[in-house]
């Protein structure tokens, strides 16, 4: 009797891919010591999008690991990975530089003027200004004149927590830690991620060992 083989399959939670047919390779990690079968496995068509633009679809592994016992039954199959897998499909375009820029800019400008916006909002409405003439009266004895050193110092302060709070200055870090934009960015897309299985799931449209056609014909 021969030796049962194993095989690792390891797949990120979501996946892109750049062409309408997708196989196991595209979405999986995988190991085997039977280097014929994982070339044979990594070539097996998992779906195929048939629709131009930007697509989804969700696959659970349970339908990957049907596949593949369908090809070796006496394969065992270890998950090391997601057990559903978004897979996003889209064109691949390059757009014009000029967009690149014009995109940049128009980021910046609005971050720089939401910032100062709020800025001012904030302190307009507890009356920061007011309030550091009063203090600069009672210190020193002399009415403010709207530039002191109570004005210079908090402008320096600002400026400086929200560099140390964001964590970097252009490519520079202060840290190794991530930086809160690119944790609410995780936090984010983890939503997003387990907002589109949900609903993929709760719609019957997942590919799954129920699913009687997983080339996407119907899915997509």
């Amino acid at each position: 009797m021969a030796a049962q083989k194993v095989l690792y399959i390891k797949g990120d939670r979501d996946v892109e891919v750049t062409e309408p047919k997708v196989v196991l390779s595209d979405i999986l990690m995988m190991e085997c010591t039977d280097k014929v079968l994982l070339q044979k496995l990594k070539a097996l068509k998992i779906l195929r999008f048939h629709k131009s633009g930007r697509q989804r679809q969700v696959i659970s592994v349970l339908k990957v690991i049907e596949m593949i016992h369908g090809i070796c039954p006496e394969t065992d199959v270890r998950n090391l990975g997601e057990t559903d897998i978004i897979v996003t499909y889209e064109d691949q375009k390059t757009p014009a530089f000029a967009w690149h820029i014009l995109k940049t800019a128009f980021v910046v400008l609005i971050t720089f003027f939401g910032a100062a916006f709020s800025i001012m909002a904030f302190n307009n409405d507890v009356d920061v200004s007011k309030l550091f003439d009063q203090v600069y009266e009672l210190v020193t004895g002399q009415t403010s004149d709207g530039y002191t050193i109570l004005e210079i110092s908090y402008s320096v302060g600002v400026t400086a927590g929200i560099l140390i709070f964001f964590n970097h200055f252009g490519r520079k870090r202060f840290s190794v830690d991530p930086t809160p934009m690119e944790i609410q960015m995780r936090l984010y897309e983890n939503d997003i991620q387990t907002t589109l299985i949900e609903n993929s799931e709760r719609k019957g449209e997942e590919i799954d060992v129920d699913t009687a056609d997983s080339s996407g014909t119907h899915r997509t």
